[in-house]
């Protein structure tokens, strides 16, 4: 059993299926794939739902078991293959009580909120999965713990809600930060203008790779010092996420570093996207993500900092609020759906910057009245 990435013959656009043994797709998989495919869900969506699928059809062939007649139980089991070592899954080895899980809690969940999803639309089409993976719990029960509160809140509480039958409890982990002096060493180990210029507009704006590598040349306002995040069909397979437009203000510094690459390393090149192979081939082609993380791995290299993309925009929204922006500006910023995924991923950071700011001031060892 393999996923397998196909092109709609009509569009061309990119979906996801997975293949049996017979190299067949399989039905009931197939179905809730083109489902989300129908409905526009990003291709990233549908190719980790198909990945996370495949691993339940290959749980429930190891146990004979069928897919329109399974228990909670049989999730439960589901959930302990997946944190054995694939070996173990195939019984070819022991696990030992001291090795770690293979699959982290987060992953997990994951593919329990796809198996949810898939139970869902196949229930609605009269497969007996109704109630196996979502329950109703009593209104007045509280969620998971957040400071955010919805509109009208008080209202909706009083109604029963969906809760999860099976969700592993996930360590809270806190964003990973550049420090300054980091940041700056990795800027200056890039040779290339064009590589600088990437890793510059990920910290001055806070955008995610696969936006800044989308980027078009018409998104970027030199005049007004502003980038705009336009959700569109790319080339090299790259997404805006969450499919939502935005507008982020960059710094003037960064303006004229685009236009010193535009001058000095761009040229007459005739191409809309503004990263593209300049030294390697397909020539003029926009980079992928794969070239972006080969870039990676060099300054990796270069610099001996360990580092992901993903980090210059926790350190974008870490610097932000440190400088006393609102929550509601950095999830605006950042293109976040919700501002509860701002608080939860970063609301750490008002305790700790609120106790640093008093030990300053001395706060803790400068009292009068010993407490």
């Amino acid at each position: 059993m393999r996923v397998q990435r196909v092109l709609m013959p009509d569009s061309e656009a990119e979906s996801w299926t997975v293949l049996g043994d017979d190299h067949v797709p399989v039905a009931p998989i197939e179905r809730y794939l083109a489902y989300l495919s129908a409905v526009e869900k990003s291709p990233n969506t549908v190719k980790a739902y198909a990945h996370d699928l495949k691993d339940w059809f290959a749980y429930l062939d190891g146990r004979g078991l069928r897919w329109q007649a399974v228990a909670l139980e049989d999730v439960a089991g589901f959930v302990v293959w997946l944190r054995l070592p694939p070996l173990a899954r195939e019984g070819k080895v022991a696990v030992l009580p001291s090795v770690d899980h293979h699959c982290a809690e987060s992953s997990v969940n994951r593919k329990l909120a796809a198996l949810s999803s898939f139970c869902e639309f196949h229930a609605r089409h009269g497969v007996p999965l109704d109630g196996l993976m979502v329950t109703m719990r009593p209104a007045g029960r509280g969620g998971r713990g957040s400071s955010y509160k919805p509109f009208l809140e008080h209202i909706a509480k009083s109604r029963p809600q969906k809760a999860r039958t099976i969700r592993l409890r996930q360590p809270v982990r806190r964003p990973s930060v550049l420090s300054a002096e980091d940041a700056q060493t990795v800027l200056d180990a890039c040779e290339h203008l064009r590589d600088r210029l990437l890793f510059a507009l990920l910290l001055d704006t806070g955008l995610r790779i696969g936006e800044a590598l989308g980027m078009r040349h018409e998104d970027i306002a030199l005049a007004e010092r502003q980038v705009s995040v336009i959700p569109r069909p790319n080339a090299n397979r790259v997404r805006a996420k969450a499919g939502r437009s935005r507008d982020v203000p960059a710094s003037a510094e960064l303006m004229r570093l685009y236009a010193d690459y535009l001058n000095r390393e761009y040229g007459a090149l005739d191409s809309d996207y503004v990263f593209v192979n300049l030294w390697g081939r397909p020539h003029g082609r926009p980079l992928t993500y794969s070239a972006a993380y080969d870039l990676v791995v060099r300054l990796r290299r270069r610099t001996g900092i360990d580092f992901e993309p993903h980090q210059f925009r926790h350190t974008y929204a870490t610097w932000l609020l440190r400088k006393g922006a609102g929550m509601e500006s950095v999830k605006e910023l950042l293109g976040h759906v919700s501002i509860t995924t701002t608080i939860d991923t970063y609301g750490h950071l008002t305790v700790e910057d609120a106790r640093r700011t008093l030990e300053a001031a001395g706060w803790f060892t400068g009292r009068e009245v010993r407490l």
